[in-house]
């Protein structure tokens, strides 16, 4: 009984705290759903019924379009597409045969004659909305922002015309009939509970951490090593896949359909729905639905006329639809984020967290070992040369600080060290071939940094920043969890753990994007001005952390800074880099005393005037 209890204890502590609040939090929405479907079933008529299958459907479609959109930050138009397409499939796939030889006479002889039950064509749909988003979603990996969303537009615009021109197959613009119509009230609730649970579990996947760091900050994102392209592609298949099951309910539901089903009002209404509740969580699209249906249902008893209030009301064709279009620029107006934003239910209180992770052992750090090797490296801006000619090499275990004027180059190189910037000419060499800048590869082969200009996701939790780069290391999330946890308590924040980030004071940002980047158990730490507008105490603080670190960690650290207190009393060798060129390399002492430096950096505008009449 002893050993069960342990057992039972591991697999609790194993599950990471994300996952566990996720999961309370879909059963919540689940149990929200059954209960009003109960209702309605027991003492709803057959119409509130219809109204509420449709409305389950409805769900199933936009948490596919909360998958992609509301992790990627890209506004889809596309996902009307998959409901289309879903239900052409199972229309075809589930259409009685003798039926379809009189109604699709020239059908082709491999989609012919297989009369398949509702899950049984589901399945077959759901194989080919994750072949087709595979094949759709490879154009999106180089797009981004606005070129991405009309990149679904125009997903939408070519399959709408592959319908309509596929007569054999789809009778073109003419009504699709005959579909068994099998899909009742608890089918639609059956399958709209799962997209529910993967909606809200995704969120908190390797994959959506990926995705929502991406969303916030691309740049920030690859420089702890997410490669914001695989979990854009693994949003767009899932919510594919989701909206195609949406699509093969509706062909079932309906028993009659044609393209402009599927088309501009179809994913107008889609969009409004998500953009009402909240199109960064899944409980803004569930809300979202709810609160839609039921405006929808209300605004059609008045579109074809009657009284209303003792007045005789006309016939207002398209009522519906502008209704939806001023409810929605009333909440982006009154709530641009929608009604929950980016918020959950997050119903787990994370109170014993700490306790339960502080158990775990922590994950041998990344063996140190390795130089960074700078070898004749160039960036030129069209006639602006930023680094001009440098060559250099960085040990591990050691502290390194990089100095100059303002617009000396020293940011440029340290980009180019990171893989953020790709030179002009010459290498960088961080132990593994590096031909071409790629942020992600350096971040993932050991080489971390901060940003001059903080980089922190601000729409994301203090914990789930951290945990994005601790999952690039760490072999599951529970550890990465641990890793985050144990980096946040190292800088002071642990108490911040489940507030967002945009809410942190300008020095806590700072301590963040440290922690981060020691979160990937780096070779090499980067900082780019890490004391910037902290004050005394704080910087003072920061020393010894860095310091604590690399006594701890035996990892190299190189820093630009222009406080020149810390960079003296911290680094061992330091960088002087003037007009993008190197002119002092040594300790502390031997720059201080350089001439070239005195001129440059800390001289006067007489020894610099003169040095450039040397030059002359």
């Amino acid at each position: 009984m002893a050993v069960m209890t342990m057992e039972r204890s591991t697999s609790r502590s194993i599950l990471p705290t994300a996952f566990r609040n996720a999961g309370v939090d879909a059963l919540a929405m689940i149990a929200a759903l059954v209960l009003a479907v109960l209702a309605i079933y027991l003492f709803g008529n057959a119409a509130m019924q219809r109204v509420v299958t449709y409305a389950a459907i409805m769900l199933t479609a936009v948490l596919g379009l909360q998958m992609f959109s509301g992790n990627t930050g890209i506004v889809s138009f596309g996902h009307a597409a998959f409901v289309g397409l879903g239900a052409y499939a199972t229309g075809i796939l589930t259409l009685p045969a003798a039926l379809q030889r009189t109604a699709l006479r020239d059908l082709p002889q491999f989609l012919a004659g297989y009369e398949m039950s509702f899950f049984a064509a589901l399945v077959v749909v759901l194989v080919l909305a994750v072949l087709i988003g595979l094949v759709t979603g490879t154009p999106l990996l180089r797009l981004s922002g606005s070129s991405a969303s009309i990149a679904t537009l125009a997903l939408l615009i070519i399959v709408y015309t592959l319908l309509v021109a596929g007569r054999e197959i789809t009778r073109g613009s003419q009504p699709f009939y005959g579909v068994p119509r099998e899909v009742g009230l608890w089918t639609a609730v059956a399958v709209a509970a799962m997209a529910i649970a993967a909606a809200r579990l995704f969120r908190e996947t390797s994959f959506g951490l990926a995705a929502r760091a991406a969303a916030d900050d691309e740049r920030g994102a690859a420089a702890v090593g997410v490669d914001h392209r695989i979990a854009r592609l693994a949003a767009w298949v899932l919510g594919a896949v989701a909206a195609a099951a949406a699509g093969a309910m509706m062909a079932q539901f309906l028993g009659a359909f044609s393209p402009k089903d599927f088309y501009f009002d179809f994913g107008f209404t889609m969009l409004a729905m998500l953009i009402v509740g909240g199109m960064a969580s899944s409980l803004g699209a569930f809300t979202g639905v709810v609160v839609t249906v039921l405006v929808v249902e209300v605004v059609r008893r008045f579109e074809g006329g009657g009284m209303l209030f003792g007045l005789e009301m006309p016939v207002l064709f398209g009522l519906t639809q502008g209704v939806l279009a001023v409810a929605m620029i009333l909440v982006i107006w009154r709530r641009p984020t929608g009604l929950f934003g980016d918020r959950e239910l997050n119903l787990l209180r994370r109170s014993h967290a700490k306790a339960e992770f502080s158990k775990l052992e922590a994950v041998p750090a990344r063996a140190a070992g390795g130089s960074i090797s700078v070898d004749r490296l160039s960036r030129r801006y069209a006639g602006v040369v930023a680094v001009d000619d440098v060559t250099l090499s960085f040990q591990p275990d050691s502290i390194t600080g990089i100095i100059g004027p303002n617009g000396a180059g020293k940011t440029t190189l340290l980009n180019m060290i990171a893989g953020d910037v790709t030179p002009s000419s010459g290498t960088v060499s961080v132990g593994t071939s590096a031909r071409q800048a790629s942020a992600f590869r350096f971040a993932r082969a050991g080489i971390a940094r901060t940003f001059q200009n903080i980089r922190v996701f601000p729409r994301m939790t203090v914990l789930e920043n951290v945990v994005v780069a601790a999952r690039v290391v760490e072999p599951g999330l529970a550890a990465a969890e641990a890793a985050a946890r144990r980096e946040l308590a190292r800088m002071g924040l642990e108490s911040f753990a489940d507030r967002p980030a945009a809410s942190l004071a300008y020095g806590q940002r700072r301590r963040l994007e440290v922690a981060r980047a020691l979160a990937l158990k780096p070779r090499f730490l980067l900082l780019d001005e890490p004391a910037a507008g902290m004050n005394a105490v704080e910087t003072a603080e920061l020393v010894s952390i860095l310091a604590a670190v690399r006594n701890e960690r035996h990892i190299g650290v190189i820093l630009i800074e222009h406080d020149m207190r810390l960079v003296m009393n911290l680094c061992e060798r330091i960088v002087v880099i003037d007009r993008g060129r190197v002119i002092a390399d040594g300790t502390p002492g031997e720059v201080q005393n350089n001439p070239a430096v005195v001129a440059a950096y800390l001289g006067s505008r007489t020894a610099r005037a003169r040095q450039g009449n040397d030059v002359q």
